[in-house]
């Protein structure tokens, strides 16, 4: 007979384990299925989450699921959930190896995909040399040589930001074209634009000694800023009938204030929820849907 959980939990990394530890220290029962795939196993260490500056995200991971272990009403599964269906009150999920498990609720922390742009030499350097987000990685890389990659209008943000961290050379790509009131701001900002396309990224992997511009020239860069466009990592949401909106760098599961979908039950947290990306924010998202969902238990509406 199939075995029947209060909730599971899909994803888990940051916010999927910070979901299942509410859950958990409500005694309820948790299954947490994890594929062992999240979004920041290109980095080698993580930056800016409380107390934990520096850590590799592996290792935050694993002593964050040791801890979760530790309370008698967890279960975890190792696999790749492909299918979700149900409704509130009696959900399944279907395992790549045929297994399948059974809730009351769902809580999707699937995550997201960074679609980088088709420039050779950024596969072998993401996480390393090419960054995604200043916040986490910027102070390692400070008063270098630092570049912006557009692959999308809102690099011009980006673009802004970096100076903070290092002399910056904005690359437009032909993507994007600076209004005056934008150049200006650039400029005040000690930022250099530059509007022929790269065409290739120099040097020895995963390191950066120049980008190479379709016209030849070459530009000195020892790391470049890309704010990558992202896909779900997952379709459970889809199958599920949740909506979905389209986010300024890929689309993100809808969800309200205490992070439910559009589908009676089913909440989601993390990345594939949120426009606004880090560890602190999809832990703090997981909270959240961890207590929405047992509250849900009690009070149905």
């Amino acid at each position: 007979m199939q075995e029947h959980y209060d909730v599971i939990v899909v994803g888990g990394s940051f916010a999927g384990l910070s979901a299942a530890m509410q859950l958990a220290r409500a005694r309820r029962r948790v299954c947490l299925i994890d594929a062992g795939r999240p979004r920041n196993r290109f980095a080698s260490h993580a930056h800016g989450f409380f107390g934990q500056d520096g850590v590799p995200p592996s290792e935050v991971v694993a002593h964050a699921t040791a801890q979760l272990l530790q309370y008698p009403t967890v279960s975890l599964i190792k696999g790749e959930a492909r299918k979700a269906y149900g409704e509130a009150g009696g959900f399944d999920v279907d395992l790549a190896d045929g297994f399948s498990v059974h809730a009351s609720r769902l809580i999707l922390a699937t995550g997201v995909r960074d679609v980088l742009p088709a420039v050779p030499g950024i596969e072998a350097r993401w996480g390393v040399s090419v960054l995604h987000c200043p916040y986490c990685h910027g102070y390692e890389v400070g008063d270098r040589q630092l570049g912006v990659l557009a692959t999308h209008p809102l690099s011009i943000h980006q673009a802004l930001l970096i100076p903070d961290w290092g002399p910056t050379t904005w690359f437009t790509q032909g993507i994007v074209e600076p209004t005056a009131e934008e150049a200006a701001h650039l400029h005040a900002r000690g930022v250099i634009v530059e509007r022929t396309p790269v065409a290739e990224i120099v040097g020895a992997a995963p390191g950066i000694d120049a980008l190479r511009l379709i016209d030849g020239r070459e530009i000195s860069i020892d790391a470049l800023f890309v704010g990558a466009r992202t896909a779900l990592t997952s379709d459970l949401a889809v199958q599920l009938g949740c909506a979905i909106d389209e986010g300024p760098l890929g689309p993100v599961i809808r969800v309200g204030d205490w992070k439910e979908t559009s589908v009676a039950g089913v909440f989601a947290a993390g990345d594939a929820s949120s426009a606004m990306t880090n560890a602190t924010f999809a832990s703090a998202a997981g909270v959240a849907a961890g207590v929405a969902a047992h509250r849900s238990l009690i009070f149905p509406a």
